[in-house]
């Protein structure tokens, strides 16, 4: 049996660049076309590409800013389709029942850490 090696991961930012309650966005890796961004609540981090289900634009709807007004939910500014911040879920709009694409990441030493392919 051979044991593949684990993926390479790169740096997103420090877990504290993420404010509590609030998100932050990330520009594309290079070479890929859509960004990421991650929602820090209740002490876990959210990551997620910056890619709305329903037509495919960004759903930031001021850079960097991804939440409604009362941090409960993910905001697509194209349509206001709102998703689940745990679970990345249309709970409104024309894409429901469809879901935000989830990145696999990790945090140590107080970084999070996603695929080195993610986002491409």
């Amino acid at each position: 049996m051979t044991l593949l090696p684990d993926p390479p991961l790169r740096a997103l930012c420090p877990v504290d660049d993420i404010p509590e309650g609030g998100s932050r966005g990330f520009a594309p890796a290079r070479g890929g076309f859509t960004g990421l961004f991650a929602v820090r609540r209740a002490g876990r981090v959210f990551v997620y590409v910056n890619c709305c289900p329903h037509i495919g634009t960004p759903l930031d709807w001021v850079p960097g800013h991804f939440l409604s007004a009362d941090g409960a939910r993910i905001v697509c500014a194209t349509h206001g389709a709102e998703f689940g911040i745990e679970d990345g879920v249309c709970l409104r709009g024309p894409c429901l029942g469809g879901r935000l694409e989830p990145v696999m990441m990790e945090i140590r030493d107080g970084v999070v850490l996603v695929p080195h392919d993610a986002g491409l």
